[in-house]
């Protein structure tokens, strides 16, 4: 079994009203340092299998499902336990 943490986040090019609208709020609360902010989405998947058969899982299910690639990005990391 290997645990595998998937993340989707905007493309760079893409404008992200969520990240805009926290980073406005923690610039409220005096937090000027904070430069910018930027929203995503995690799934964390448990796959019966290893090596390259996650990667070919994990491309296949982002690729497939959980990524719209007009305007999102995915990576992703095998986890321990």
């Amino acid at each position: 079994m290997t645990n595998v943490r998937i993340y989707v986040t905007y493309k760079p090019s893409v404008f992200d009203p969520q990240g805009e609208t926290i980073k406005n709020s923690i610039h409220a609360l005096g937090h000027d340092e904070v430069a910018d902010v930027t929203v995503g989405k995690f799934f964390d998947v448990q796959i019966n299998a290893t090596g390259d058969a996650v990667e070919a899982s994990v491309k296949s299910i982002a690729e497939e499902l959980l990524v719209n690639f007009n305007m999102e990005t995915y990576t992703y990391e095998v986890r321990e336990g």
